[in-house]
């Protein structure tokens, strides 16, 4: 008691975020009984009758089940393999940059494309690849190579998603990394350098070494949201030609509940989807445990 009295002022200072984190993260988990229920707004969430599993059930047996998991995996896994270890790459090239002010030049033009909107950035997208008139396409055209129609083409959808992804945020992603670098201690690199090591043998022997337990972490914390791909970029990017590559269970959800009105059925999907990754991210984090001596819990 007399330590709770010492630190009072802090809980009280922390008071406001715990109040925000059960009005707008606990609390609304109460309507998550919409997806065992027949639900009516009409008659409520208590009202609605009970359908029990019967929401999951249909969305197991559609056809967008397969289309919509496989998308997403797609995609999800794709973004993991490429971006994920280029932050840590860039990280790294840029602490060996000695150079102060090209660093900083170098950081800050890396970091900028991070805090453009997801809208911006997907008209960007757009007009880049329009086959008629984008900037890709006049460059194409100036060498006689007419460009294909890649934003109709669902083939292209992932590598357009995740390559677009990986330039804007890719320096923002490499900070928690160069924060990392900085705290090693330089009596490692000083040893190494008497013992001739050249710039590669210090980053595989030195760098990559003590960045793997910050890099663990990132990849528990990835790995957790690997159903959850980017609704609003998938959304703006989405379009008839290309909605067998780019249906993720997001969208689905977004369709199937806001525009259908099934809201018992897009609450289930949704639960379903929070579920499986919480399964992922334990058993990443178990695997991380076992292999690394690292992880969240």
């Amino acid at each position: 008691m007399k330590q709770l009295k010492k630190s009072g002022p802090l809980y009280i200072l922390l008071l406001p975020s715990i109040i925000l984190l059960l009005c707008f993260t606990y609390l609304p988990m109460y309507g998550l009984l919409i997806a065992f229920k027949d639900y009516s707004p009409a008659l409520g969430i208590w009202g609605s009758p009970w359908a029990g599993l019967k929401h999951f059930i249909q969305y197991f047996n559609s056809y967008q089940f397969d289309l919509t998991i496989k998308n997403t995996l797609n995609i999800s896994l794709y973004s993991i393999l490429v971006g994920f270890p280029l932050p840590i790459a860039l990280a790294i090239l840029c602490n060996q940059i000695r150079i102060g002010m090209f660093k900083k030049v170098f950081q800050v033009t890396t970091y900028l494309p991070h805090f453009i909107s997801t809208m911006v950035m997907c008209g960007m997208i757009l007009i880049f690849l329009s086959p008629s008139n984008g900037l890709i396409s006049n460059l194409l055209g100036l060498i006689g190579i007419e460009m294909p129609n890649v934003l109709s083409d669902s083939s292209f959808f992932s590598s357009i998603y995740v390559w677009s992804d990986v330039w804007q945020h890719i320096g923002w992603d490499s900070i928690i990394y160069l924060a990392a670098l900085s705290a090693i201690n330089p009596t490692y690199y000083e040893a190494a350098t008497m013992d001739g090591a050249s710039k590669m043998q210090k980053i595989l022997h030195i760098d990559l070494p003590l960045l793997l337990p910050t890099a663990m972490i990132l990849l528990i914390l990835r790995a957790g949201s690997l159903l959850s791909v980017g609704f609003e970029k998938v959304l703006l990017l989405q379009n008839p030609l290309n909605l067998a590559g780019s249906e993720v269970i997001s969208t689905y959800v977004y369709k199937i509940g806001l525009q259908n009105f099934q809201y018992s059925l897009s609450t289930a999907i949704g639960l379903f989807n929070t579920v499986v990754n919480i399964v992922i991210l334990l058993l990443v984090n178990w695997m991380s445990k076992k292999l690394t001596k690292t992880g969240l819990l």
